[in-house]
């Protein structure tokens, strides 16, 4: 058995090995200018690095970051490439349903096969994925290759095998004779079959990432009730100690932060024009409105706290005392009023992505049945119900009405509704009509592809809300057993302080001398901060949503968090004191 496991591992590093050095080929740089400029300069690092801290006395704790820093540097330039390519081969299939579906609306239309290349290879939006058909364009118009041959060419070079396997298949197709058309619309059901699993699987990475998360999470707890109980056992110095332990709480978070980001799948909810819109207004207002009100409360309570003014105890006055974690949460709260407005408007952006593919379908097929132009059809089905997309339909209607050109119109159109979803389909609806595509085909299309992606969603939504379930269950858990040991000890102190140590000799047992427990008490307080905004960043990163809605669970988590200091004190306290 033991056998078996070591022959898998050294296969598994061999074929390590293997795509790393295949990766270095596919940069785009030259291979001998990379190793001479980045990967010999790293590793000259590395060698400096090692003399030093084997030439020269340092301490132990000086020479093995010295030594770490130079494999660092080394392993990044090694590594540099694969992580290059796999990047690219993510940006390739996170934009690859949207590009096979417009090659395919334009592929219906009445232009000619290397048009479509074109012109998608001119849409910037695509990133990676417009690079790889603009080099297959480059290869046709440059080299005068043929499309299939070009095609064939560049399966070899492309990072994404999705994308090669599409190259490939379609090389050989149109070697062959079929129509791109016609291939095209075959392909639709691999592909959305290929992104379904694709978001599936990057979901069902993000669940185990979950547990992960939450055993590593218990254990730092744990780790940090030890490192504030234990000194009054033994002497050590208990600040240097937490510091420490919340050091490595905070790097172990962050690394499960940029882990969960660069496996959440790419799924944009709201689009960004670039002269923006005419709900940002209410949305930058909604923003000033919770970062002033924050300022102002901390400026407040900062000037209370040096004497000036009222603070914050003059802001609750209705309290006999003031806890020191609400000079934490207090000051934080009207942010909570820019998520609030900011979840309102994505949520509305989410009701009208639901409605859009019965729209689209709708105006295909009305269109394609009347033989009529686009204001007409729209002056009936505006009569119809879409729920949150009819205020948009009408104002669609009217600015068609009013002999707007239909390009600008439609623009205005996705500016209203502020949907990324919308804003692609929309405009490859509106290609497709004016370059000659059969409305009723573009319509039902576009809506299969929309309906895979907000069935998707839906499951998305649901993994958001266990983890959001995970997250507040853990901070409670987490604070409840930070301040249980905090407060365990404030009774020991204020215990030995009223026992006579000469004579009892307490003071072998007790070390109540080394703590500074208000210190102490802010460092656990700025741990469950830390603790809010990195796990509001999760939550928006898994549920794809904008950053600023992520203001909602900040604030509730750092009042979570600040509430349960205060009651669990005050429980152990009134317990232990009986």
């Amino acid at each position: 058995m033991s056998v078996d496991k070591a022959g898998t591992g050294i296969s598994n590093a061999l074929e390590f090995v293997s795509d790393l050095l295949e990766s270095y080929d596919k940069l785009d740089v030259d291979r001998r200018e990379y190793v001479g400029y980045i990967l010999l300069p790293a590793t000259l690092f590395l060698l400096l690095s090692t003399v030093v801290a084997v030439t020269v006395s340092l301490p132990l704790t000086v020479t093995l970051p010295v030594i770490g820093i130079g494999l660092v540097v080394f392993s990044a330039a090694a590594v540099y490439p694969k992580l290059y390519i796999n990047s690219r081969k993510a940006h390739i299939e996170n934009q690859l349903h949207l590009v096979m579906t417009h090659m395919t609306v334009l592929s219906t239309t009445n232009i000619d096969r290397m048009e479509v290349f074109r012109t998608l290879s001119r849409e910037e939006e695509y990133g990676v994925a417009a690079e790889e058909i603009g080099r297959v364009v480059h290869l046709v118009d440059t080299w005068n290759q043929s499309l299939d041959d070009a095609c064939r060419r560049r399966a070899k070079e492309v990072p994404s095998k999705t994308m090669a396997d599409f190259f490939e298949r379609l090389g050989y197709t149109i070697g062959a004779g079929q129509p791109l058309e016609e291939f095209l619309l075959s392909e639709q059901d691999v592909m959305l079959s290929n992104y379904e699993t694709l978001y599936e699987s990057a979901l069902a990475n993000l669940e185990v990432m979950k547990d992960l998360y939450m055993s590593m999470i218990l254990s730092m707890t744990f780790a940090l009730v030890f490192a504030v109980v234990l000194p009054i056992l033994t002497g050590t110095d208990p600040t240097l100690t937490v510091i420490a332990v919340i050091v490595l709480f905070v790097l172990v978070q962050s690394g499960f932060y940029v882990v969960i980001r660069m496996m959440a799948p790419y799924d944009p909810i709201w689009y960004h024009p670039e002269g923006g819109a005419p709900g940002d207004r209410r949305l930058y207002t909604a923003l000033g409105v919770g970062a002033v009100g924050s300022i102002v409360l901390i400026a407040i309570t900062g000037l209370g706290m040096n004497g000036i003014g009222p603070g914050l105890p003059g802001l609750l006055w209705f309290l006999d005392s003031t806890p020191l974690p609400l000079y934490i949460c207090v000051p934080l709260t009207p942010l909570f009023f820019t998520g609030v407005i900011l979840r309102r408007e994505e949520s509305a952006i989410t009701a009208r992505d639901e409605e859009f593919p019965s729209f689209i379908r709708a105006l295909g097929a009305t269109e394609s049945a009347k033989q009529s132009t686009t204001s007409k059809v729209l002056e009936s089905l505006r009569e119809k119900d879409f729920g949150a997309l009819s205020p948009s339909i009408e104002r669609l209607y009217r600015r068609l009405q009013m002999r707007i050109e239909p390009e600008g119109a439609w623009r205005r159109f996705a500016i209203d509704t502020r949907s990324y979803l919308i804003q692609k389909f929309s405009e490859m609806y509106l290609v497709g009509r004016r370059m000659g595509g059969d409305p009723k085909q573009l319509g039902e299309l576009i809506s299969a592809n929309m309906n895979v992606v907000i069935q998707l969603r839906e499951q998305r939504r649901q993994s958001t809300v266990t983890l959001i379930g995970l997250i507040y269950g853990i901070t409670a858990a987490a604070t409840f057993a930070f301040f249980i040991g905090l407060e365990i000890v404030a009774i020991l102190t204020d215990l030995s302080a009223d026992l006579s140590l000469d004579s009892m000799e307490i003071g072998q047992i007790i070390y109540a001398g080394v703590y500074d427990l208000p210190l102490i008490e802010f460092l656990l307080l700025t741990i469950v901060l830390f603790n809010a905004v990195l796990s509001a960043m999760m939550i928006r990163t898994i549920d794809g949503g904008n950053p600023a809605n992520g203001y909602i669970h900040f604030v509730v988590l750092t009042w979570l968090g600040c509430l349960t200091a205060i009651g669990t004190r005050a429980l152990v306290g009134d317990l232990l004191a009986v």
